[in-house]
């Protein structure tokens, strides 16, 4: 059965905002809890959680803030993880949402926290943790050590 709505409906229902990002934030909040609780189990020693700080202007001079959700020591290792959560992996992945984007803006971040802690010669890498929260089941946890890294990002040298 196909069900059709007019532009006016589906803005309507946008604006109104049926989506309860309350709702969104409780399920990120508990999502990064099952994270935390997790990676502790497996020997992880945390620093801190939902560390904020400026990384720069957008291109119309907005500042920009970025976040990253759980820093970590696993031994010698300092750990920036990114955690997503879904009530759901109908659709996709939680972890497909760390696209290029969201990675640029965590090494922005990530960059700033090893500069304030003088931390900048310190082992690190780049983690990723989805969740998917199942109704009366035990949440569905996929981790990937190593997600991503500042290769693709670094600009290339045309001197030589």
């Amino acid at each position: 059965m196909l069900l059709s709505c007019s532009m006016s409906e589906i803005i309507s229902l946008l604006e109104n905002n049926d989506f309860d990002s309350n709702t969104t934030s409780k399920i990120g909040s508990k999502g990064e809890q099952i994270a935390q609780d997790y990676l502790f189990r497996r020997g992880f020693r945390f620093v801190c959680s939902n560390f904020k700080t400026p990384v720069g202007r957008n291109r119309k001079g907005v500042l920009v803030n970025g976040e990253i959700d759980l820093i970590a020591y696993e031994e010698d290792c300092l750990c920036f993880i990114e955690v997503k959560t879904r009530s759901s992996d109908d659709f996709s992945a939680p972890i497909s949402a760390v696209d290029l984007r969201k990675q640029r803006q965590i090494i922005r971040t990530a960059k700033k926290y090893r500069k304030i802690f003088h931390l900048e010669k310190a082992k690190f890498r780049y983690d990723a943790i989805g969740i998917v929260l199942n109704d009366n089941k035990a949440p569905k946890i996929e981790y990937f050590r190593g997600f991503f890294d500042e290769l693709k990002f670094q600009k290339n040298d045309w001197s030589n």
